[in-house]
């Protein structure tokens, strides 16, 4: 009988998180200042409920880093930059990225304002590998340049992915056309030329 009990209480728990993750998110997304108050108010849940799950800002934080990095994932495993030429390959990881990490520029900021460096990193391996996989499968079938090391190529490709974003927000320009420029850019940083 305790089973079903378990249950309730692990799916009561799980929709809190949820809604405490999309609080801390649309929070950042209208530029309102992050407390845990304001968190636990935008989530309706008590600031004990809050508390329960997140000790601290940073750990609320952390927990819609993660969920965005699982979102992201998602987008590159469709993408299957594993198969076919890695310069097609390429191009539909940076699709994928556009429409997966972009619009998280206050996340961005207030993760690395909240959350030691080493934890962003962590949460961000998966990504980094799978985008390390293509460099380095583009880099031994000759498609990429392989003057460079493919952990600065990844680097590279994070931060012009984020850079786009910015910019297209900032200036309110076309995404269609950022996403094209993107590309473009990305393309002319990791092809191995003639």
């Amino acid at each position: 009988m305790t089973e079903p009990a378990t249950d309730h209480r692990r799916a009561i728990a799980e929709r809190n998180d949820e809604a405490i993750a999309g609080a801390a998110l649309r929070l950042l997304e209208r530029r309102h200042a992050l407390s845990m108050a304001a968190i636990a108010a935008e989530a309706g849940v008590s600031r004990q409920t809050l508390y329960a799950h997140h000790k601290t800002i940073g750990d609320v934080l952390g927990g819609v880093v993660d969920r965005a990095v699982a979102h992201a994932l998602e987008g590159f495993e469709a993408a299957e930059a594993e198969h076919g030429d890695p310069a097609a390959a390429l191009e539909r990881m940076v699709a994928a990225s556009w429409g997966r990490l972009t619009g998280l520029g206050a996340l961005k900021q207030a993760s690395e304002e909240h959350l030691p460096a080493a934890r962003v990193h962590h949460a961000h391996a998966p990504l980094m590998e799978r985008v390390r996989a293509l460099v380095e499968r583009g880099q031994a079938s000759g498609a990429f340049r392989a003057d460079l090391d493919p952990g600065w190529l990844v680097t590279v490709y994070f931060a012009l992915v984020h850079a786009a974003d910015d910019h297209a927000r900032a200036s309110g320009g076309d995404r269609a056309r950022a996403l094209t420029e993107l590309t473009m850019s990305v393309r002319a940083v990791f092809d191995a030329g003639p």
